[in-house]
């Protein structure tokens, strides 16, 4: 029984995998470094909106002590981000929501433009919260502005006082009531201590090869009192780079790439165990067979990919057939040197007689032993001939297209034997005709040598499903059990006496089997019975 090889997985996939497993290694730290990357921007993020909460608290209170009022400003807002979810008034948190995968990255913030007069209050706000935010920048390395509640800049740690920022798009959305947070485009000019940070100018260089450097983060925080919006905080900066990260965690890069190359290890580790090792190992099997060593051609043990599994297995089975075959021709070749022996020695025995007495021998011996040479040589005829027809038989090779009628063959050879027959009208079988007339004469021909002349043979020919039975009954004195399972070996015979070679129903199980089918020797009250099984053929096909 050929073991089962679905279940292993195939070169193929093992080499599938490993090639699978080293592009996503490199592949994996590229998106660990991006998520990273996307991480600093959402930190970046987190730090501006508490610097924006700070400064938004302290230009309310410096407002309000300047005589502004809310109510002077239009109706009051209510938007969503002051209702968190799972939280109570007065609690109004804000998190974080950049993602450098998802979210656009906008030009630069359009240049300022001028503006109307500002509000009295909010100027005099601005003037006195202006300090804090330029001595704040020192530490923090973000650009900072405050906008009245039309959008003008009355503090700034730039030149963008009495401009109106009312333009860009986050500060027009918190002019609105919303808090917003946008990533931009960063040019030459988006560096701390630089006038008009973040803004475009026509110095602007190229952005710099490291992407979390070559955007900036902007935030919007409205100011709120009483629910209306009294002013705009506006906090820029650039995100913190990846080299500088990465710089800061080389020891644990360090170790990553300590990491990787072990894994690379191990993936040809197992490409080592899983396919070179167990080819290794069956080549030098197939070696030694190939030396003459018996019997060291085995399956691997527990091999990891299929192919090599069946490859192994093929090998073994191959190895096993040619030493049977081997097996096979030493036996037959002395079976067959036995055969020739015989009536050779007996014809050179009677030609050495009569060369030396043929003058004095009397015409009765001579006629005699001139006999005995011709019922030799007809011996080593027969013989020739039955082993010509076995070879035919090894190496007959069959077409699915090959019919034959089973009962005219089966009726005309049991005529000619003096058989009786019981057959069907007809029945056309997977078979040659010259090869089941050799089949039939060989089974009753068997018959007659060892059931004897008066015995009495039958021939059988019926359907049984799918298979047409050929059966060759004889009434004599049967196979006895020690014979039975010999009767298929070349050159057993009982009957060698009477001129049996051993090879006919070597030859017939030969034909037999080439064609698909089966002969067996089954068990009978009285005399042989074979029974020859071949596939039967329907009219419609």
């Amino acid at each position: 029984m050929r073991p089962p090889f679905g279940r292993r997985p195939s070169i193929a996939t093992v080499l599938l995998v490993m090639t699978v497993a080293a592009l996503v290694l490199p592949l994996s730290g590229l998106w660990i470094l991006r998520l990273y990357e996307s991480a600093l921007i959402r930190q970046t993020e987190s730090e501006l909106i508490a610097q924006a909460g700070v400064v938004a608290a302290f230009y309310r209170d410096a407002w309000r002590r300047a005589g502004g009022k809310a109510e002077a400003l239009g109706p009051p807002v209510d938007p969503a981000w002051t209702r968190p979810p799972g939280f109570d008034p007065p609690w109004t948190p804000r998190f974080a929501s950049l993602d450098l995968a998802e979210d656009p990255i906008l030009p630069p913030a359009p240049d300022p433009v001028p503006a109307a007069a500002t509000d009295p209050a909010a100027a005099v706000a601005g003037s006195t919260l202006g300090p804090i935010l330029r001595e704040a920048q020192r530490i923090t390395l973000a650009g900072m502005r405050v906008t009245d509640h039309q959008g003008v800049v009355v503090a700034s740690t730039g030149e963008e006082m009495g401009l109106s920022l009312a333009r860009q798009d986050e500060v027009r959305r918190a002019l609105a009531g919303e808090a917003a947070s946008v990533l931009r485009e960063r040019t030459s000019h988006d560096r701390p201590g630089q006038e008009r940070i973040g803004y475009r100018s026509v110095s602007d260089s190229p952005a710099v090869p490291d992407r979390s450097r070559s955007v900036r983060v902007f935030t919007a925080q409205p100011v709120l009192d009483d629910g209306r919006v009294v002013g705009v905080v506006v906090v820029s900066r650039t995100p913190r780079s990846i080299a500088d990260t990465l710089y800061g965690k080389r020891w644990h890069l360090a170790g990553l790439a300590v990491l990787l190359l072990v894994s690379v290890g191990v993936l040809a580790r197992l490409g080592t165990v899983a396919i070179a090792r167990p080819l290794r190992a069956v080549t030098g099997l197939a070696k030694r067979t190939a030396d003459g060593e018996r019997g060291v051609m085995v399956p691997l043990p527990r091999p990891v990919v299929r192919e090599v599994a069946e490859l192994s297995d093929a090998l073994t089975r191959m190895a096993r057939t040619l030493e049977e075959r081997a097996d096979y021709i030493r036996d037959f070749a002395a079976h067959v040197s036995h055969e020739f022996k015989t009536p050779l020695t007996t014809i050179r025995g009677t030609v050495e007689l009569l060369r030396d007495h043929i003058d004095s021998m009397p015409r009765e011996d001579r006629d005699r032993f001139l006999a005995n040479m011709d019922a030799e040589a007809g011996r080593l005829s027969r013989l020739v001939r039955r082993l010509l027809e076995l070879a035919r038989a090894d190496v007959m090779t069959v077409t699915d297209d090959v019919v034959t009628d089973a009962v005219p063959v089966a009726a005309r050879l049991a005529e000619r034997h003096g058989a009786d027959a019981s057959l069907p009208a007809s029945l056309p079988v997977a078979i040659g005709q010259e090869s089941l007339e050799s089949v039939l004469a060989n089974l009753i021909e068997n018959a007659r040598h060892h059931a004897g002349a008066d015995a009495r043979v039958t021939v059988t020919l019926r359907t049984e499903g799918e298979q047409a039975i050929l059966r060759v009954a004889d009434d004599g004195p049967g196979i006895s059990p020690a014979n039975a399972d010999r009767v298929f070996v070349p050159f057993f015979t009982t009957a060698r006496e009477r001129s049996g070679t051993g090879l006919g129903l070597t030859i017939a199980r030969g034909l037999v089997e080439a064609h698909g089918g089966s002969i067996a020797l089954l068990p009978s009250e009285r005399g042989a019975l074979f029974e020859v099984a071949l596939r039967r053929v329907r009219a419609s096909s």
